[in-house]
């Protein structure tokens, strides 16, 4: 963090410079997976992941945020990588930048490009950190395939003011020639995705145009130009996973392994925590042992219209949220779709986070939307308190994945 330049500038330079320095680690990889988008890059991914290892691949991974350890972003053949080699890369890498100037995800990525090489698999699937063009992630020149999920507004400071221009930097990550798959998308940012294929020439695979996913009679149905699947729904929760898993399977099909029963494994085995989750037991459900406990890291308006469409599909029951949320959030955008189906809301602050925004704050933004509200110190706290006023209520916890990790690490939950 001592590294991290001042002010954020979004650029490729100083991850090429360190790259090279390591001896170009990025080039001598598994075949990549490259993975952008605005929501559902991770669940899309973890779906990826349970279809190819049902394939029988190794399949390493690159997420982030993490959401207890740092080690959950570098999963080396399904499994996080361990404290010696992470330390040691981590070193190298600090050794081989020479104490220049670098941001933490830049020198992070880097360290796990040193990782993955030196660990054979099938399959390395990436996750753009933030936006695509100028994420250091964009450094892999000839991915096997391209996937670009849902986009809507998210860090509008940084990739730009409308949803065309964010989708425009999200299809930064196309190659010449290279194929990719085209989640479902508004006409706004479908557009802007599809000129920039055209100027390079990548060819796509777009939700709509090639193939289509619904729900039916509680399956899940997948249709490409020669298949027709009735599938089981997707293990994670929520109607927003139906469209992240047609998109798996179309990422699975386009790397030639969308036989059905891997599209079967990929919807049942998959596991992403902190996305829509009912929480299991420990010290935080303990204070309300009587309640449902939800937990989700969403933090954008398209995030709390996915939420509010899931509770809408729960049997009814008093629902309270525990929310806390960052400063650079529109609030008011992700609580709106929620507001009408709350019975009230608690904020509290986000745990260790400089930019987490004020409890007292978001409870004013949160009653501008028709919420009744409270403030809590922490998460232990506002459950007491509803498990007081509601002990058989349904309680969602949301707003935030870095409260989110605290929950988990508080509940001593597993997460990968």
């Amino acid at each position: 963090m001592r590294l991290h330049p001042k002010v954020i500038d979004l650029t490729l330079e100083r991850v090429h410079r360190l790259l090279a320095r390591l001896g170009h680690p990025e080039r001598d990889l598994p075949p990549v997976i490259h993975i952008a988008g605005t929501n559902g890059k991770g669940s899309t991914l973890a779906m990826i992941r349970a279809g190819l290892e049902a394939a029988g691949a190794r399949v390493h991974a690159y997420t982030s945020p993490h959401l207890v350890r740092f080690h959950e972003r570098i999963s080396l053949a399904g499994r996080p990588i361990d404290e010696d080699r992470l330390a040691a890369t981590l070193d190298e890498c600090e050794r081989a930048n020479g104490g220049a100037p670098i941001t933490y995800f830049e020198i992070t990525t880097c360290a796990a490009f040193l990782a993955f090489a030196r660990e054979k698999a099938d399959w390395l699937l990436l996750e753009v950190g933030l936006g695509g063009r100028l994420d250091a992630t964009n450094v892999i020149e000839r991915p096997a395939l391209s996937i670009i999920t849902p986009v809507s507004l998210d860090h509008q400071t940084f990739l730009g003011t409308t949803v065309g221009e964010i989708a425009a930097e999200k299809a930064g990550i196309l190659k010449p020639g290279i194929p990719a798959v085209i989640g479902p998308q508004s006409e706004e940012a479908r557009e802007a995705i599809e000129a920039e294929a055209a100027r390079l020439g990548a060819p796509l695979s777009v939700h709509g145009q090639d193939w289509l996913t619904f729900e039916e009679r509680g399956r899940l149905v997948w249709q490409g130009p020669d298949r027709l699947w009735d599938l089981p729904l997707p293990a994670l929760p929520g109607p927003h996973q139906v469209e992240n898993a047609g998109t798996a399977i179309a990422a699975l099909v386009a790397l030639g392994v969308g036989e059905e029963e891997v599209a079967t494994a990929a919807l049942r085995n998959a596991r992403w925590p902190a996305r829509m989750a009912r929480l299991g037991p420990g010290p935080l459900t303990a204070l309300a042992p009587r309640a449902e406990i939800w937990l989700d890291g969403g933090h954008n308006a398209a995030a709390g219209a996915a939420l509010a469409t899931t509770l809408k599909r729960l049997p009814p029951r008093p629902t309270w949220l525990v929310a806390g949320m960052l400063e650079t959030k529109d609030a008011g955008a992700f609580l709106a779709p929620l507001a009408p189906l709350a019975d009230g809301l608690i904020a509290v602050p986000v745990p260790d986070q400089p930019a987490g925004l004020a409890a007292e704050r978001l409870a004013a933004m949160a009653e501008t939307e028709g919420l009744t509200t409270d403030v809590a110190p922490d998460v232990a706290s506002a459950l007491s308190r509803i498990h007081a006023r509601s002990p058989n209520g349904r309680i969602l916890i949301c707003g935030s994945l870095y409260l989110a990790g605290s929950v988990l690490a508080q509940n001593r939950s597993d997460t990968f």
